[in-house]
């Protein structure tokens, strides 16, 4: 039986709803399904956690967040078992979302919210204070449920805020068990985790004792949680959808370039939000990147994540699957080529293989849309005015590559290049010292690094007459 985390205690709900594996199409678990009452008990007592937790040294804060990480490392493989159940990912990956999720927690212990004087003379001192917010909600995903949940709870209380965080209906059962697990940590009321379907989601986003939302997810759904949090101007992180692009220069290492941008498209079945989601070659290399990403594709052994031979899980839900589906339809109507893949393996689980794309256009809805699976269409350029055009003329900008031998013109691509991260020779190089933050309609605010944790404060200017 899985339980929430409100106050301290572990809490059934009145109501449970399903949770399904992936790769069987059963629904393995009940999840609670937290009611209205449920969430105003979490927010009430995260309010009444806020003074005394606010008032703990940093120092204290810190360890908190250590010993929470040792205890996913000792809980390691307990954790990704349930990811491999509820999401579909491999066991090795689950152990890597853990591990990651760990150090992020080690990492963010680290930082600090010094005061900064911006004037001190004889007639006046001026200092720049970082203050708790309040009460946070942080969204979780479905792709990554441990270490998103991490991103958002640790920075939020090593800053002083109490936090309240909803996992995802699609998997909610290892962001539960992580709430078991550092339930005996982490003070009553300072972090409490729920479960529940959308409309929880929508009871948060409105909810009057809330001072702020961090939600990742796609931006539709963003739209959505930012209209309801404008009523009282609550305070807004949102990572969002992207179309990430990655360009590829002639000169290149042909063999090791594809070999890392194929691992960037396809890592977690696709399901990454700064996955490589179009791929642009330059006309020299076109074929022969293409040829390597061929052989790679056809290598994979697609399967039960359970399974030690398995290199490439499952997508997570059906609507994800029917996705891919209706976009690779939509290419081939257009005279697009599938290389490989293209069809739904078997008849149960949502399997779908590597699929290659070419011979598609920027308009059409597998280029111009985010897929968010397994597969990527492969396009030509020549000219690399035209190109960064051709890469620019989206609604998203979250992130980006690009790959040069030439790292003076790698430079100078990225500079213009409209995404919140752009990576030059690498891809997925995600780390917790780097804010993540999109432009255009990939996000509002960032996360992780210095500027993560500063999101979750206000400023506080302290003006100090002297004499």
């Amino acid at each position: 039986m899985y339980s929430m985390l409100i106050n301290g205690q572990m809490s059934a709900g009145d109501k449970t709803f399903p949770v399904r594996n992936p790769a069987t199409e059963e629904d393995f678990a009940e999840a609670p399904d937290c009611s209205k009452e449920q969430l105003d008990s979490a927010v009430e007592a995260a309010q009444k956690a806020l003074p005394e937790w606010g008032k703990r040294s940093i120092e204290a804060r810190r360890k908190v967040l250590l010993e929470c990480a040792e205890t996913l490392r000792a809980h390691a493989e307990e954790l990704a078992t349930l990811l491999t159940a509820e999401q579909g990912k491999t066991h090795a990956k689950g152990i890597n979302e853990v591990m990651g999720a760990a150090a992020w927690l080690s990492y963010t212990a680290t930082l600090d919210l010094p005061v900064e004087i911006i004037k001190d003379d004889d007639v006046s001192r001026v200092e720049v204070h970082r203050i708790p917010i309040g009460v946070v909600a942080g969204i979780i995903p479905w792709n990554y449920p441990v270490i998103t949940a991490v991103w958002k709870f640790a920075p939020a209380i090593l800053a002083g805020n109490t936090v309240v965080l909803k996992s995802s209906p699609y998997t909610p059962l290892a962001t539960l068990k992580m709430a078991e697990l550092i339930s005996g940590i982490i003070p009553a009321g300072v972090v409490n985790v729920l479960s529940g379907s959308d409309e929880l989601g929508k009871w948060i986003s409105s909810h009057p004792g809330i001072r702020k939302i961090s939600f990742t997810g796609s931006t539709a759904s963003g739209k959505h949680v930012a209209a309801s949090a404008a009523d009282d101007l609550k305070r807004l992180t949102l990572e969002l959808g992207g179309n990430d692009p990655a360009i590829v220069f002639a000169g290149v290492d042909i063999k090791s370039v594809a070999q890392k941008v194929y691992t960037a498209c396809f890592e977690n079945c696709g399901q990454v939000c700064v996955a490589i989601k179009r791929l642009y070659l330059h006309e020299s290399i076109f074929q022969p990147v293409v040829d390597e990403m061929v052989v790679l594709a056809k290598a994979e052994v697609v399967g039960d994540g359970s399974d030690p031979a398995t290199t490439i899980g499952p997508l997570n839900n059906l609507a994800q699957l029917q996705r891919v589906m209706q976009l690779l339809e939509s290419a081939k109507a257009d005279g697009g080529k599938v290389l490989t893949g293209g069809a739904r393996k078997g008849d149960k689980g949502y399997f779908y293989p590597p699929t290659l794309v070419v011979d598609v256009q920027d308009d059409n809805p597998l280029v111009a849309e985010e897929q968010f699976g397994p597969i990527v269409p492969i396009l030509s350029f020549r000219d690399t005015d035209e190109l960064i055009k051709r890469v620019n003329n989206t609604n998203f900008g979250l992130a980006a590559s690009v790959w040069s031998a030439d790292l003076e013109q790698a430079q100078t691509v990225a500079a213009q290049i409209e995404a919140g991260t752009v990576w030059i020779n690498q891809h997925l190089a995600v780390i917790p010292q780097a804010p993540i933050a999109g432009v255009k309609w990939s996000g509002v605010g960032v996360e992780n690094g210095r500027l993560g944790l500063e999101s979750y404060t206000e400023i506080q200017t302290i003006s100090i007459a002297k004499g």
